[in-house]
């Protein structure tokens, strides 16, 4: 039997529906965040370029849901589609590989992709992929549409703050679940079972329960023996014979991440040199030349770091140098556990070795410890650490502060090597020679090596390269010229993949394609859904502003308390659901203490969020980790909250409360899009741009005379709304 939410005027006599409950509401809204983020990851691991802009994915979302909760005022039953369509795009994605749309390269320069960027040679080439992108945009904007569809009519039929503390509270519990879930190591199935199975609660039809049967298969079919992380698909290829017939795991490996080349799982044992050395054409002593070269310039030392572990070349190479402590840092646990299981050396079996899951910059700021010789592996996030932003993963870590951070743990005579692949071009070398020098003090000598089409960027107080072997010393340029126009990514315009003296026209592109769509579906939808005239404006100018600063404000949350406990998927599931907790505090302040009017309370919205603006996270690095943690929290939550009250009580004397919803999320779109503006002005623009959207929802609700109107419900009526 299918689950009907429409009015009791709709329903045959011999049918009437049940009454809508706030469980409807936070049952749908799980569905929705769970979907959320389940597709976001799926998307990105199976349809490369999609894994460096998973906010795109992210703001598809938002705009489906604020275009389903205005079509679903008249039309709830829109709903049972939202199977069928999930379907068809599980289809898509399954066999993305056949359709050859997995490892599209985007057509932009602008930012450097690790090869996923290229110049279109064509503009019918330019015009299809950008196309794509846009397709697969109002792909997961339609799917979104169809499942927000209910929300539209509980919200008329439920008080609204009563619906709103439901909404919340449901995806609260989304981010719950799909935390516990990722923590397992789920694979996309799981994800996606998480928020397709909710939705039989409103459509039960035989066409649904078939549908999300076959969206679970196809989901199941994709992921064909890869393992999945907190952040990455990861796919193994074997590369050689087992080293050893007892234990068939321990052979080389091709480790792929998001269906990009990730890194090799290498022998380079002295025994396998020994035998290959023999081979002229080999390349595994120079390998092994290449990992150890940190390691041999401080040939004494007792402490080692390695940042950007990953399975474990550098770690190996550190124990065959002959340290005797080795720490090992990587951010991402499931490559930790294949490199225990896989690696050939074994080197996380050793005693020696004390291995940390970490974001490099947060284990900088919480350790004391000081090393002869730390080695930055070639920390390639190959995506982004939140769907909320434009920043990778690894952005933090090669900052002016962040290399810092990490050089004040280099002890007297120490070495720090940092290996990059400069395959972008030479102005992705010269960046990291500029920021380098700026954080130490001291130019950096340049090895060119060459695997991977990497070098290293050594720097020491007393380094003696003249000892390295023959082969690596002609690649070294102990005195590089440094260009001192490229500019030096900060904690503040940490973007160090973005390519100096380029006009980002394919992004634009696609940002303008995506802003005159969605305008266009706005109004058109919005129209539609006006209902009575009378009742109001049929659009939210003031919400829809507010829902454009709260999506600024929780992009700045993320990316500065990032800075506090590092980029780890843990820190920004805890970042999202304080968010949702604050709302959910604000509300609850409202239906007990109505506002009498607003305008009060935009006085210390805007006040904090320029105490945000002015201070920074990273002031706060100075403290120890508690005080860091309450200042850091209380200092970024004090706006969600003021913003929080405004929003709900601006819903709570809505004569239409499904539409003021519905533009508060369109809104976060508008502030996903304005986002992008840090790329090049700098994340503490993000904080203006949300004061400047908070100030235009002050003059939009004066313009019409709100301010300082007394809420049209008593105070009682306030309480009882979600009583």
């Amino acid at each position: 039997m299918t689950t009907d939410i429409s009015t009791r005027a709709e329903a045959s006599p011999a049918q009437a529906p049940r009454t809508p409950r706030a469980l409807d509401v936070a049952i749908c809204t799980f569905a929705i965040l769970a979907l959320e983020l389940g597709l976001i990851r799926w998307i990105g691991g199976q349809i490369r370029i999609v894994a460096y802009f998973s906010n795109l994915i992210l703001l598809a979302a938002f705009l489906g849901m604020g275009l389903g909760v205005a079509l679903g005022r008249r039309r709830p039953n829109l709903v049972h589609w939202a199977l069928p369509a999930m379907a068809v795009l599980c289809a898509v994605l399954a066999f993305s590989g056949p359709l050859h749309i997995m490892n599209v390269q985007f057509p932009d320069p602008t930012i450097s992709l690790w090869g996923g960027e290229t110049r279109a040679s064509n503009i019918w080439q330019f015009l299809a992929v950008t196309g794509m992108i846009a397709a697969i945009f109002w792909a997961v904007a339609a799917i979104f549409a169809l499942i927000a569809s209910p929300l539209g009519k509980l919200f008329d039929q439920i008080a609204p703050l009563r619906a709103y503390t439901a909404d919340i509270a449901g995806s609260l519990a989304g981010i719950v679940a799909v935390t516990l879930v990722s923590a397992t190591g789920a694979a996309p199935w799981q994800w996606i079972a998480l928020g397709i199975l909710p939705l039989l609660w409103f459509s039960r039809t035989a066409l649904s329960v078939a549908c999300a049967g076959l969206a679970l298969l196809f989901a199941v079919f994709s992921a064909r023996g890869a393992f999945f992380s907190p952040y990455n698909r990861i796919d193994l290829e074997a590369r050689s014979a087992p080293i050893r017939q007892e234990d068939p795991l321990r052979r080389e490996w091709e480790m792929n991440v998001n269906r990009d080349y990730h890194q090799h799982v290498a022998d380079y044992s002295n025994a396998r040199v020994a035998v290959e050395i023999q081979n002229p054409r080999s390349r595994i002593p120079y390998y092994q030349m290449v990992y150890e070269l940190p390691f041999r310039l401080r040939p004494k030392g007792t402490a080692a770091l390695v940042v950007g572990a990953g399975t474990g070349n550098d770690v190996a190479a550190g124990l065959r140098a002959g340290y005797p402590s080795v720490t090992a840092v990587e951010i991402d646990p499931t490559i930790l556990v294949l490199g225990r299981l896989l690696h050939p050396e074994n080197p996380y079996a050793d005693a020696r070795v004390r291995t940390v899951n970490d974001d490099a910059r947060a284990f900088f700021q919480r350790s004391d410890a000081q090393f002869d010789v730390i080695s930055y592996g070639l920390v390639d996030s190959h995506a982004m650490f939140s769907a909320m932003s434009s920043l990778r993963l690894d952005n933090y870590v090669y900052t002016v502060q962040g290399i810092r951070a990490g050089w004040q743990h280099v002890r007297d005579g120490g070495v720090m090597a940092i290996s990059f692949s400069v395959y972008a071009g030479p102005w992705i070398e010269q960046r990291l020679l500029r920021t380098i020098r700026e954080a130490t003090g001291i130019t950096p000598a340049l090895v060119r090596h060459n695997m991977d089409r990497g070098a290293f960027f050594i720097v020491g107080k007393s380094v003696d390269l003249s000892a390295l072997p023959a082969e690596l010393k002609a690649r070294v340029v102990e005195h590089p010229t440094i260009d001192e126009s490229i500019r030096m990514p900060t904690d503040d315009w940490p973007f160090l993949y973005m390519r100096p003296g380029t006009f980002p026209f394919g992004y634009l592109t696609v940002l303008l394609i995506i802003g005159v769509t969605a305008t266009l579906a706005i109004r058109r939808v919005y129209r539609s859904a006006s209902g009575d005239a009378a009742r109001g404006n049929t659009f939210d100018l003031t919400m829809f502003l507010m829902g454009a600063g709260f999506m600024l404000l929780e992009t700045r949350m993320v990316t500065e308390l990032s800075l506090l406990f590092g980029s780890t998927w843990i820190v920004n599931a805890c970042v999202f659901g304080g968010v949702l907790v604050m709302v959910l505090l604000a509300n609850l302040w409202v239906s007990k203490r109505a506002p009498a009017s607003l305008g009060k309370w935009f006085v210390p919205l805007i006040a904090s969020i320029v105490i945000t603006w002015a201070v920074g996270a990273g002031v706060l690095n100075a403290f120890d980790i508690t005080l860091r943690g309450l200042v850091g929290g209380v200092l970024f939550a004090l706006p969600i909250g003021f913003a929080g009250i405004i929003v709900a009580t601006l819903l709570a004397r809505s004569a239409t409360p499904a539409t003021a919803l519905g533009a508060n999320l369109l809104g976060a779109v508008l502030g996903g899009i304005l986002e992008y503006s840090s790329m090049f002005y700098g994340l503490k623009l993000v904080a203006i741009l949300a004061l400047l959207c908070y100030a235009g929802a002050y003059l939009s609700l004066r313009r019409v005379g709100e301010v300082r109107t007394r809420l049209t419900m008593p105070r009682r009526a306030a309480v009882s709304e979600i009583a």
